[in-house]
Order: C-alpha cells, then sequence, then structure tokens
C-alpha cells in the first residue's frame, strides 16, 4: 500500500504540470503562435537549404535563398490575402440580400407545390447576415496569421542560421542519450513526412477548388482556394468549413442549382484526396486515435487560436512520441495510439 502513495503523488504532479503548461500556452498565445509557426515552417524548408549545401552553395548563399524565397512569398500573400479580405467585406450587404432573396424564392416555390411552412421558420433557421459574418470572420482571422508573416519570417531566419549547428549543440546538452537522441529525431522526421506531404496534398486541394470555381463563374475563386488549402490541414472539419463560403456564394450568384453543383465537387476533390491519394502516400496513417484527433483539435483552437486547429495534428504527434520515450508515460502514449499494442510489443519495449 505505501507503494502506490508516490505513484499517485507523481500522478498529481503530473496533472497539476499539464494544467499549468496548458494556462501557460493560452495565456503567451501571442507569443508562442508566431514562434510555433517559424518552427514548422523552418522543419519544411530546412531540407531545402541543406539540398543547397549539398550542391555546392554557401551556407549564406542558401541562406540568402531562402530568405529571399520566403520573404517574396509571404508578402505577396499577406497583401493579397488581405485585399481579397477587405474587398470580400465590401460585398457582405449585397451578397447577403441576394441570398435571402434566393431563400424566399425557394419557399415560395416549395408552397406553391404544397409544401407548408411557418411565416418564421426560415428566419429561425437561416440566419443569412450570420453565415456570411462567421465568414467573414474566419478570412480575417487568417489573415491576421498572414499579417505577422514578418515576424515568422524574421524567427525563421535566425533558427535557419543556427540549423548547422543546432543538432550538434542539442547533442551535446548534459543528460543526451543515444535514447533521447534519436526519439528527438523521429519527432522531426515524422513531423517534417507529415507536414511535407500534407502541405503537397493541400496545395492539389487549393487548385482544385480555384479551378472549380472558376469553371463555375464563383467570385474570388483563388481566396476561397487558399482557403481550402489552410484549411485542408484541420482534420475531419477543415474541409467542410472550407466549402461553405463556396456554397453560399455559388447559391447568391447562380442559384440552387449551381450550388449543388459546386458541393458535389467540393465532396469529389476533399474525399478524392482524403480518402486516395493522403493514405497512398502519407504511409499506413498518423498514429493517432481518431477521438484523440477531435479532442486535441479544440484543445489547441482554445490555446492557441486558428493556428491551433492547423498544426493540431503535427503538434499531438510531436507530444505522443515523446511520450513514448519514458516507461513512465508509456501508457498515455498507447491511449492516444489508433491500435492497441500487443504483449510481444510491451515486452520487446
Amino acid at each position: 500500500m505505501p507503494s502506490m502513495r508516490p505513484r499517485a503523488i507523481n500522478v498529481l504532479f503530473g496533472v497539476a504540470a499539464t494544467v499549468i503548461i496548458i494556462a501557460g500556452l493560452k495565456a503567451a498565445a501571442a507569443i508562442v503562435v508566431p514562434f510555433l509557426l517559424a518552427v514548422f515552417l523552418v522543419i519544411l524548408i530546412a531540407p531545402i537549404y541543406f539540398w543547397l549545401q549539398r550542391k555546392g552553395a554557401p551556407s549564406w548563399a542558401a541562406l540568402i535563398v531562402l530568405i529571399l524565397g520566403m520573404l517574396g512569398i509571404g508578402l505577396f500573400g499577406a497583401t493579397f490575402f488581405t485585399n481579397a479580405i477587405n474587398d470580400f467585406a465590401g460585398n457582405l450587404s449585397k451578397y447577403q440580400r441576394e441570398l435571402t432573396l434566393q431563400i424566399n424564392d425557394s419557399v415560395k416555390w416549395l408552397e406553391s407545390h404544397g409544401v407548408e411552412i411557418e411565416e418564421d421558420w426560415v428566419a429561425k433557421t437561416f440566419d443569412v447576415r450570420s453565415l456570411f459574418t462567421q465568414t467573414a470572420n474566419l478570412l480575417k482571422s487568417i489573415g491576421g496569421i498572414l499579417s505577422n508573416a514578418f515576424v515568422i519570417i524574421l524567427i525563421a531566419i535566425f533558427i535557419l542560421m543556427e540549423a548547422a549547428r543546432l543538432p550538434d549543440k542539442i547533442r551535446h546538452l548534459p543528460g543526451m542519450t543515444d535514447n533521447r537522441w534519436q526519439d528527438l529525431e523521429r519527432i522531426v522526421d515524422n513531423v517534417r513526412h507529415y507536414m511535407g506531404m500534407k502541405t503537397v496534398m493541400s496545395a492539389m486541394t487549393g487548385v482544385l477548388v480555384t479551378t472549380l470555381l472558376i469553371l463555375m463563374g464563383v467570385d474570388y475563386p483563388i481566396l476561397l482556394g487558399v482557403l481550402a488549402f489552410l484549411l485542408n490541414f484541420v482534420p475531419s472539419i477543415g474541409s467542410i468549413i472550407a466549402a461553405v463560403p463556396g456554397i453560399l456564394l455559388a447559391i447568391v450568384l447562380h442559384g440552387m442549382g449551381d450550388a449543388m453543383i459546386v458541393a458535389a465537387g467540393y465532396l469529389i476533390i476533399n474525399v478524392g484526396i482524403s480518402n486516395v491519394l493522403e493514405p497512398r502516400y502519407m504511409g499506413k496513417g498518423l498514429g493517432l486515435s481518431p477521438m484523440i484527433i477531435i479532442v486535441t483539435l479544440f484543445l489547441w483552437a482554445w490555446m492557441l487560436g486558428p493556428v491551433g486547429m492547423l498544426l493540431s495534428v503535427p503538434l499531438t504527434m510531436a507530444i505522443k512520441v515523446a511520450l513514448e520515450a519514458s516507461a513512465n508515460t508509456r501508457g498515455i502514449a498507447y491511449l492516444m495510439s489508433d491500435t492497441v499494442p500487443t504483449k510481444d510489443t510491451e515486452t520487446s519495449e
């Protein structure tokens, strides 16, 4: 019985420490978010940096190439996105009026065919103003991320300047054993693989959505394509959220018939990429339980805002790998996993 007390105390200390860390991350979100984005940006582009060095480019030249590339893409993206969002916000009232007319026409058509609808049912069910306001707020929140592009790139530049020496520094830290170093390498490799392949798949999603909306004559096809690209990083619900603005604009501009075609296009694109291409090229899976993916999605979003939603999966993957490294926390990692460990696996570990 006495042996149970230290274990219970350790559990209580672990829970308390976790609560403190979560509260600290939420309180310091304004500082943590740019740093996290810069770290993930460096994880993505570091292979390009080392590839340029292997091809004979001096480290300073490789760094300048990456800096110019990041600045060019970042400034162009922030400028384009900000202008497109402002233009969209300026047309909100027009879209709201058009959507209200479309809904009223649909109600009249249903009533002419014998379907009885209560007078205030439409107003209660379809809050047109709220639909477009929420869409505008979503775009503005993502635009806010891009408005910090210069700060994020600046942090990434300083991390890249240390990229060549940082592994050796970490490798020689006190207490850094071979096993811990291998765990760190596994975390970085898993995150890089996921972020790299997810970026490619998300880019394909964005291009296909942009093409679909151009063909259907929907306003802001590039803006909505970028939105589909970014929200494709959000598991489960991201693709659904990204489809809403495009479908609403299709209803406003062309009516329900074309809107159904646009909705079908979104469905085909997302199902094709998420259920066919991603499993084939991203491996057997994320190694995370679907329940854990959803729970941590909302937890990271609560702590870090929209960026928490975008980075929820790689952050949770990194935590899971870190928990697997210790015998004391390996059970928690198993609970987060999408597989049940066998007796042989437990024994070998």
